[in-house]
């Protein structure tokens, strides 16, 4: 089974012939290498880009370990560069490579040379193309399946197909996952996953030896999607419940290094009218929603809170900068005196000059919920668009106060241009 990755191929054939090595990121699993070789090397290649000047190499591939040297790799790849047509040199895991900004950097100024390299640790790669590449690097960012592409695996999906979503909010996104018709084969692929590949990249990269913390805080984070929390506030709960010293230092660290692997993403607090950010607490998101629940067994799958990281992954994946909102507002208490009150807006989105507020409700029963969702966005005084995606199949529509209230599936499915 194929499945397409067409944003993603798309941006890597835009970037040929940049003049800048490009640098395919993301976590371990969400598909780089298929990406890279399969779907990217074949659209080459019906664009009538010969094999031989298609430079492939698998630096994860063992048989290929005498390649990390890095004279070795510039050895390999100058000797199959034969002629002045263009060659496309596909690198996977170049972080594997000894030195790997030198044999990168020696193609800068090879006209007839187009590099694109994987890479599975942001602050590793992205520190690198900053600072080594001499702003000549491009990072492109392959999350895995959003639910557009895993519908399009599906069997004779439906558009509203609510069956098809849980199994999403269950499971999430990543290839073999999505291709795998087992559930416990899923159930253990995906905690195996967590453990052998990415707490191990972890705790490896940073010498971790007592990771009985880190486990633990892993499991608070999961627990707390969507919720405000902060080192300081995580440090008071392993004092007073888990009777752990662990400091704020050392959580704050912890939680960089889950980003750094792609596990989790932070949306920081920002403040709509004084428009300023501000810095604690934040909201953590997992990346994929199948680890986030295989990391807890498969018991916390409470679908208000899996909507909510749904929808954050989904705009980050549509190229919007995610922030959370908080309003100040002043209300009048039953005495009548002014009472200062903190609203929130789940998700303050912004891409260019363009910026939409978001509110993600599982559902609007009643008069009073639709109310509560409705009231941060309503008190904001600018232009921009405001949204309250909602749960089910009800139909989209647009109320009285101008607030489109969209469907989740004519969200995902891009049905209705926010």
């Amino acid at each position: 089974m194929e499945i397409k990755r067409d944003l993603y191929l798309q941006k890597l054939m835009n970037s040929r012939s940049n003049g800048m090595i490009k640098v395919i990121t993301g976590m371990r699993r969400s598909g780089k290498s298929y990406l890279l070789f399969n779907l990217f090397a074949d659209a080459l290649a019906r664009e009538g880009v010969p094999a031989d000047h298609i430079v492939a190499v698998n630096l994860e591939d063992r048989r290929n370990s005498r390649l990390r040297d890095p004279d070795n790799l510039l050895a390999y790849i100058d000797a199959r560069m034969t002629d002045d047509d263009m060659y496309y040199i596909l690198l996977d895991e170049i972080q594997l490579v000894a030195e790997f900004e030198d044999v990168l950097n020696s193609y800068l100024h090879v006209r007839n040379a187009d590099v694109f390299v994987t890479g599975s640790n942001a602050k590793f790669l992205s520190k690198d193309i900053i600072t080594e590449f001499r702003g000549r690097g491009q990072s492109i960012m392959v999350h895995p399946l959003n639910y557009a592409e895993f519908m399009s695996a599906a069997d004779n999906p439906g558009s509203y197909d609510t069956r098809l979503l849980l199994k999403y909010l269950q499971y999430g996104g990543l290839p073999k996952v999505v291709t795998t018709q087992d559930e416990n084969e899923k159930r253990d692929y995906l905690q195996s996953l967590f453990v052998q590949t990415y707490l191990r990249d972890i705790k490896e990269r940073y010498s971790i030896q007592l990771d009985y913390d880190l486990e633990e805080l892993i499991d608070v984070i999961a627990s707390g999607i969507g919720s405000l929390t902060n080192p300081h506030k995580i440090q008071n709960t392993f004092r007073s419940v888990k009777q752990s010293s662990i400091t704020q230092e050392t959580i704050k660290n912890y939680l960089d290094y889950m980003q750094d692997a792609f596990i989790i993403n932070k949306a920081v607090r920002y403040d709509i009218k004084g428009r300023r950010y501000i810095d604690t607490p934040a909201k953590y998101y997992f990346e994929d929603l199948g680890l986030r629940n295989a990391r807890l067994s498969f018991r916390q799958t409470e679908e208000t809170h899996l909507m909510e990281n749904l929808i954050f992954n989904e705009l980050r994946i549509r190229g919007y900068s995610v922030d959370v909102g908080q309003l100040t507002v002043y209300e009048k208490d039953d005495k009548r005196k002014s009472e200062r009150k903190q609203l929130e807006v789940d998700f303050v989105c912004n891409k260019g000059y363009d910026r939409v507020y978001i509110q993600s409700a599982f559902a609007l029963p009643t008069i009073e919920k639709q109310q509560q969702e409705f009231k941060s966005l309503k008190r904001i005084n600018d232009s921009f668009q405001k949204v309250v995606i909602v749960g089910g199949t009800q139909p989209t529509y647009r109320n009285d106060d101008g607030i489109l209230i969209l469907n989740i599936f004519d969200f995902l499915l891009n049905k209705v241009t926010i």
